[in-house]
């Protein structure tokens, strides 16, 4: 069977619940669309609003105290949101690629080994019983050395270890300073055994199936920044068990999907939303043409990494928008209908309601990016 690539961009906005939003709670929710990119505290609530009916942060406050939901480096080496139930495997599945990526010469030149790294997770997990600060941290580190920890010691650590950021702080539970709890479920081991490891990122890969499907294997390693022939074994698993279906793409590329998941007809109709920084459907896929219009890539995704908040029109990229005053100012990278504006300013006067009452100029300090971008027409949407 092959799809086109709107059929694509339709499975994409109708799994992430973009193309409207629904009523369900925030745990299912934050299972439904997998996992919610946190490296800004405020973008997991920014991307549930953009996705639940009557989204209510204090729901997702209340998700992250109660660690229904919780915050940890995960896929790509970065910050996500996950349900609880999710992150055992999750982590599991992607532990080889954050002990390469964080074990390595930084963390070496600070005189420990990745064996040593080993040997102080499960001591580091019972030390984090409890909320811990980094000054505490690396203070125990330091009693447990002998010495005062070298640079690249904690940094290392930290992410190496299966540890939780703890809320610490408002409007958006986690302030600048984080600190760490170890997760209620311990690993079975540290580093994972190979087998553990293997099927966990089988169920990684489905998961990431269902909220992002159908994709190629280039898309799930992007998702999980995890070799790409780790991926095709673990498809390849998959698809001898009967758990896949195999498409086409619309360049002749082959795609696997889950039987069953929602492939709404590309004519379907895709509301205006205004994305959070470093939304999930911006990153999730190697080919990101299914949302991001190639000219529009390096606009949107900085060269230092930053992923700017975005206009999304007709399920794909077509602008970026700010707080600005008492509104959202919109910038569109080309002409826009007039009946679009009007739906997005909608939109932004929601979003600035839902703003106001936890920080208004929310992305402030990322508003340098606006003097460097292309603009077909800017508005104040009050």
């Amino acid at each position: 069977m092959k799809v086109s690539a709107r059929e694509l961009n339709r499975s994409t906005l109708a799994r992430q619940l973009l193309l409207r939003r629904e009523a369900m709670g925030v745990g299912d929710a934050v299972r439904r669309v997998v996992a919610l990119q946190a490296q800004h505290a405020a973008s997991p609530y920014l991307a549930l609003w953009n996705r639940l009916a009557g989204f209510d942060p204090a729901d997702l406050d209340a998700a992250f105290t109660g660690r229904e939901v919780v915050k940890s480096t995960l896929m790509r080496l970065t910050l996500h949101a996950v349900h609880a139930e999710d992150y055992p495997p999750f982590r599991e599945a992607v532990q080889p690629s954050v002990r390469a990526a964080r074990l390595g010469t930084r963390f070496t030149d600070s005189g420990l080994t990745a064996e040593d790294a080993d040997v102080l997770v499960p001591e580091l997990l019972d030390f984090a019983d409890r909320p811990r600060t980094t000054a505490e941290c690396e203070a125990w580190l330091g009693r447990r050395l002998g010495a005062a920890p070298q640079p690249g010691a904690w940094w290392g650590l930290r992410q190496y270890a299966p540890l939780l950021h703890a809320p610490t702080a408002a409007p958006w539970s986690f302030g600048e300073r984080p600190s760490y709890v170890a997760p209620p479920s311990r690993p079975r081991t540290v580093p994972a055994a190979p087998e553990a490891s293997e099927e966990s990122l089988k169920a990684l890969v489905l998961r990431y199936l269902e909220g992002f499907g159908p994709a190629s294997v280039a898309d799930v390693a992007q998702f999980s920044l995890v070799q790409r022939a780790r991926i095709r074994q673990a498809l390849r698993a998959l698809d001898l068990s009967g758990s896949l279906d195999r498409l086409t793409g619309p360049d002749g590329e082959e795609l696997f999907d889950v039987p069953g998941a929602p492939r709404p007809a590309e004519d379907t109709p895709a509301p205006p939303r205004l994305m959070a920084m470093w939304d999930s459907v911006l990153l999730a896929y190697a080919d990101r043409s299914r949302v991001v219009p190639p000219e529009y890539r390096k606009l949107v995704a900085r060269m230092n990494g930053d992923t700017l908040a975005t206009l999304l029109v007709d399920g794909r990229v077509a602008g970026v928008w700010r707080p600005a005053g008492a509104g959202i100012e919109a910038t569109a990278f080309h002409p826009l209908p007039e009946e679009v504006w009007e739906d997005l300013a909608g939109e932004a006067r929601a979003l600035t309601a839902f703003l106001a009452d936890r920080e208004p100029e929310v992305y402030r300090r990322y508003g340098h990016w606006w003097t460097k971008l292309p603009s077909a027409e800017t508005r104040l949407l009050v």
